[in-house]
């Protein structure tokens, strides 16, 4: 067991656990922080997605350890006041439906309209690729992120 200090959304959180436990436990565990989700635990689905240091990475496969120094952003911290522009446009596009990738999946997209403010489909279909939508709204999800990267230029 380790104590350490986390930055998450601004805010210092001083915990002790085990430096190897998947940063995802230690959102979700130790911290009470749910918005982020266990999907898969390998990496691969993508619902575990927060930002470290600004990228978009897999919680589920970060251990604590490799967190500390670093600014992590959750989806609660996505937005300091109100709704982030992707979440409005989830909203005004209908995302959601049994809802449990988005807080993932809007991660991804918020860490790609950084990246690239006028994303091409190309560019959409390559940053969201590692994000399973079991509901398949993958084209509200495009859609979504078309939309907010219009008001984010605005």
């Amino acid at each position: 067991m380790a104590r350490v200090t986390l930055e998450i959304n601004s805010h210092q959180q001083t915990i002790e656990a085990d430096p190897e436990m998947p940063l995802l436990w230690v959102l979700r565990d130790l911290l009470n922080m749910t918005g982020t989700k266990y999907g898969c635990g390998i990496g691969l689905c993508g619902a575990c997605t927060v930002h470290i240091d600004g990228e978009a990475t897999r919680s589920c496969q970060t251990p604590l350890a490799m967190s500390v120094g670093k600014r992590i952003v959750t989806i609660e911290g996505l937005a300091a006041n109100g709704l982030h522009p992707i979440q409005k446009a989830w909203i005004a596009e209908q995302v959601p439906q049994c809802g449990y990738c988005q807080p993932g999946q809007i991660m991804s997209a918020a860490a790609l309209l950084v990246q690239k403010s006028r994303p091409t489909d190309a560019d959409i279909d390559e940053a969201m690729a590692g994000n399973v939508c079991r509901c398949a709204t993958y084209f509200r999800i495009r859609n979504a992120i078309r939309r907010a990267a219009v008001e984010m230029q605005l």
